[in-house]
């Protein structure tokens, strides 16, 4: 459906900027009363910035077709990070800019001289964070006596960040007559209750869908051993071939190694992190808009807010710590109706983690192991085939010089020079310990009473191989995926070197290539004494409920005779033979309490009745002992009380 009728000025540079129908929420905020408070939750890029743009034209212009001359803001708009600050005051810029508005951003990093002269000389709306313009207001810089709207947009993230009393002090220097519009992507029990301080029979709209995940984002979590997180990053990123790929991390430790590690082996790519200015953020962002760069290595906080043209792909180097967490990063793509993929690497020690994060947030994952080098290159020649550059028009210049290299090379060696030109572009996908064809899941089936037969030819490396154990087994979550890397780590052995694998309840057994077991042995043996898992020769397996394959053979006769013969059980001895106590009873001679009765020759309380002296009423008149002390009445002892004369 189309936009609905909105202010001239508006409607004038929707159409320019494209903008056919209205998302959602653009619709649900239309649609809401004009002039009431607005309580909107939106997922993350669902156009919340045009949404409330449109909703706070009412009360700025009004009837009005141009705003009057700049002075005292009118509209003050806050966002958590300094990259939202100036998205969203590019949208306000070009949704306002015919109706003549004056725009100013003010964000921690920022010149705040140049911010001071900007508000100085006027301005209609103001965006800003909310340590900035708190700073601003304190120093006599902002004065928003006047604002007609206020907006918080993500107040859900400005609360995770800290900034309540920043907020509640902004929103106390505004009149209590303006229109608050509060967006944020939950609405929790603290952004209730602020929207109770701060707004007045708020308009709840809420267009999130809590019972699905996002419809244009595709989750897939990755299964790897914990040593190789690294190597699955970088496959994952060959794999999808993204235009534009944002990769978290936890700290900023972790993102400066992780970038490191891609820039090693030849991605573009850049990083973000609490540890840069203001001027290398704002050129790493330029570099992933031009193009420059291709990849985003990021922690959470500096990637909150982010928007990025032709980010299609979100990568988990480490797993979020909630579920808000992953909305949150997984929202950085799927933005405006494109699609995205959101990819877990998920370690095998974190499975149970995953899995309860993934249930929490009510995602569908498609769980898979890491892409292999094959997969990545038979995507890679897909790619070339489908390449636009093959079917792009040709100029007189190219084809004259195709003609001259034709003339003194074959078609084919032209064709394998332009295949190296392509790969040697890309970075090379890493071997990962992934696909185990020698690996059968058989105590499993074992354990169900099935006959497995076991064939050395088929199943392992062949009839020379030796078998060896390790004491982990299935009750501690052994799996090939980890196992395959510590043999290959501890043993100084390939993964063509291992052969079949048995994983039973407490232990695993596993061949390893008879040209290779001296070194295997004395690697081991190095291993344990540094104090390594201890890796040890075994025999062959032969688990529960299997059996070799062939005739089952022929049982022997069984023993003549009879159990026990010729004697029986407790012969020449009768059970508790003779009485228990015999000749002896308890407490013989002697009676209990003999001779003395209780309180004997006393009664209790002789001669003085309890509690006979009841409290309140005058005082006796007795004369005083010595000290002035009177038994009766003073519960003082003499030796604490002073004499009175």
């Amino acid at each position: 459906m189309p936009f609905p009728v909105t202010h001239p000025a508006l409607a004038s540079a929707l159409a320019a900027q494209g903008y056919a129908e209205p998302t959602p929420v653009q619709s649900a905020v239309l649609e809401a009363p004009e002039g009431r408070d607005l309580l909107v939750s939106a997922q993350t890029g669902s156009g919340k910035t045009v949404a409330f743009g449109l909703a706070a034209a009412g009360p700025l212009l009004g009837e009005a077709e141009y705003f009057e001359r700049a002075g005292l803001p009118l509209c003050l708009c806050i966002a958590p990070t300094r990259e939202l600050a100036i998205q969203v005051s590019r949208e306000l810029t070009w949704l306002y800019a015919k109706a003549g508005a004056r725009v100013v951003t003010c964000v921690g990093g920022m010149d705040a001289r140049q911010e001071q002269r900007a508000l100085a000389n006027g301005a209609h709306i103001v965006v800003g964070t909310p340590g900035r313009l708190k700073d601003h207001l304190e120093r006599g810089n902002l004065d928003l006596t006047e604002v007609r709207v206020a907006v918080l947009d993500e107040a859900d993230e400005m609360l995770d960040m800290g900034f309540r009393e920043d907020l509640e002090e902004i929103l106390d220097a505004t009149p209590t007559t303006r229109v608050t519009l509060l967006f944020s992507a939950t609405l929790a029990k603290d952004i209730v209750t602020l929207a109770r301080r701060y707004q007045n029979d708020a308009f709840r709209i809420d267009t999130s869908r809590r019972e699905e995940a996002h419809a244009d984002i595709e989750y897939k979590v990755v299964r790897v051993a914990p040593n190789e997180i690294e190597n699955a990053v970088v496959n994952v990123l060959r794999y999808y071939e993204a235009p534009g790929a944002l990769v978290f991390c936890a700290t900023r430790e972790a993102v400066r190694h992780l970038y490191g590690a891609l820039r090693e082996r030849g991605f573009s790519a850049v990083t973000l992190s609490g540890e840069l200015s203001q001027k290398d953020r704002s050129d790493a962002l330029q570099s992933l808009r031009d193009g420059h760069a291709r990849i985003c290595v990021a922690t959470d906080v500096a990637a909150r807010g982010l928007d990025l043209p032709d980010l299609a792909l979100v990568i988990h180097a480490e797993i979020p710590t909630n579920k808000a967490g992953l909305l949150h990063r997984s929202g950085r793509t799927g933005r405006a109706g494109r699609k995205g993929v959101s990819v877990l690497i998920a370690p095998h020690n974190k499975r149970r983690k995953v899995e309860m994060l993934l249930n929490s947030a009510n995602i569908e994952a498609e769980w898979d192991g890491a892409p292999t080098a094959d997969h990545i290159r038979a995507k890679d020649q897909q790619r070339m085939l489908e390449d636009p550059i093959l079917n792009a028009e040709s100029t007189p210049e190219d084809l004259e010089l195709a003609r001259r290299i034709l003339a003194e090379r074959s078609p084919e060696a032209v064709a394998a020079a332009l295949i190296r030109l392509h790969r040697s572009r890309l970075p090379e996908p890493e071997e990962m310990f992934d696909a185990v064809s020698e690996y059968r899941p058989g105590p499993k089936t074992y354990q169900e009473g099935e006959r497995v037969p076991y064939d050395r030819e088929k199943d392992g490396v062949g009839a020379n191989a030796a078998w060896f154990r390790l004491p982990i087994g299935r009750e501690k979550n052994a799996d090939p995926k980890w196992l395959i890397p510590l043999i290959c780590r501890l043993g100084h052995v390939t993964k063509k070197e291992i052969g079949a694998i048995r994983i039973f309840p407490r232990e695993t057994k596993f061949e390893i290539s008879k040209d290779v077991e001296a070194r295997f042995l004395e690697a081991i043996k190095a291993a344990s004494a540094e104090g390594d898992m201890r890796i040890e020769p075994a025999g062959a397996p032969t688990p529960q409920g299997s059996r070799p394959s062939g005739p089952r053979p022929e049982r022997g006769p069984r023993p003549e005779g009879k159990l026990y013969e010729g004697k029986k059980p407790y012969e020449g001895k009768k059970p508790y033979e003779g009485k228990p106590y015999e000749g002896k009873k308890p407490f013989e001679g002697k009676k209990p309490y003999e001779g003395k009765k209780p309180y004997e020759g006393a009664k209790p309380y002789e001669g003085k009745k309890p509690y006979e002296k009841k409290a309140g009423g005058p005082r006796p008149d007795k004369p005083r002992v010595e000290g002035g002390y009177r038994p009766e009445t003073d519960r003082t002892p003499p030796k604490f009380r002073k004499s009175k004369p």
